[in-house]
């Protein structure tokens, strides 16, 4: 149940109203199996069970859980380039002469209703949820293609989801590069044991990677003296969240330690029990760090136009 990444939207309080009809929304955008000659297909899988009538979305308190599913079929490049060349190479030999570039493009197409029916199909998912309350939309992906192309089936879904990226009124790099070269973090916030320091000033730039490393130590501040700036930083809050926060406000490697997983206990009825605790848990502890979040970077929630 718990996310390991965090790409943040943040919404107003109107679109928080709107997601009162998300479970009703999203019951006509099923994920389906994809058909004999589909590439893939996109929607929406229930976040526990796999039943038909199990519903699509499950809400905690003010935050609501949706899953978005995919399923994708595994036909590589190399396999069908291989097979029309030999095609083409077999109507050279029979025939005695060359494929024209409008009948290699016919039998490429050939090729694929094929070979698509046979394909492997590779399913996807990816949990997210809206806390309507405060107006951030949490996805559990470092990527932000895939964080966009989530948002987008959302977005078809309602018809309409002004979601927006995060936008800071604090550099989120420069203030960073101040936190590891001075030490003076945040009330609640340490430093980890992993950064990645890039120089700036040239695209091609040095870039200097540091795991299991002590961040205090000599060698990393030399880099900051050499014009170095941070653009991803280990850190712990609260003695309770681990994770590698990016300048891009990308939360990776997120992690709950031991404190906070000890409180979720193991002794739940079902599926449906271990989801609820586990769901208000983790809704509760990001709570207090997106909270933190917008504070330290200034992280403004759209105001109703």
């Amino acid at each position: 149940m718990f996310f390991r990444n965090l790409t943040l939207f943040r919404f107003s309080p109107a679109v928080a109203t709107d997601l009162d009809r998300l479970d009703e929304a999203l019951a006509e955008h099923r994920l389906r199996p994809c058909g004999p000659l589909e590439m893939f297909t996109k929607g929406f899988v229930p976040p526990v069970g796999r039943g038909e009538g199990e519903p699509l979305t499950h809400t905690v308190k003010q935050c609501t859980l949706l899953t978005v599913g995919g399923e994708d079929k595994l036909l590589p490049a190399a396999v069908i380039n291989d097979e029309l060349q030999r095609k083409v190479q077999k109507i050279a030999e029979e025939e005695g002469r060359k494929v024209g570039g409008r009948e290699r493009k016919r039998i490429k197409e050939d090729l694929l209703t094929e070979l698509l029916p046979r394909a492997f199909v590779r399913n996807s998912r990816m949990s997210v949820y809206a806390d309507k309350k405060h107006g951030w939309l949490v996805l559990d992906t470092s990527s932000r293609k895939s964080a966009e192309n989530a948002l987008t089936q959302i977005r078809e879904a309602l018809g309409s989801f002004p979601a927006v990226p995060l936008a800071p009124e604090e550099g989120p790099r420069v203030l960073m590069t101040d936190w590891l070269a001075t030490g003076n973090l945040p009330a609640g916030l340490t430093l980890g044991d992993e950064c990645e320091l890039r120089d700036p000033a040239t695209a091609t730039g040095a870039i200097a990677r540091c795991r299991r490393q002590d961040l205090d130590a000599e060698e990393v501040k030399e880099h900051l003296r050499n014009g170095k700036q941070v653009f991803m930083l280990g850190l712990t809050f609260d003695e309770r969240i681990s994770f590698v926060l990016g300048e891009d406000l990308i939360v990776r490697k997120l992690k709950f330690l031991d404190v906070v997983m000890d409180e979720l206990g193991d002794s739940h009825e079902d599926a449906r029990a271990e989801l609820d605790a586990g769901f208000a848990l983790l809704t509760l502890e990001l709570e207090r760090l997106l909270g933190k979040l917008e504070e330290w970077f200034g992280l403004p929630r759209p105001a109703d136009s």
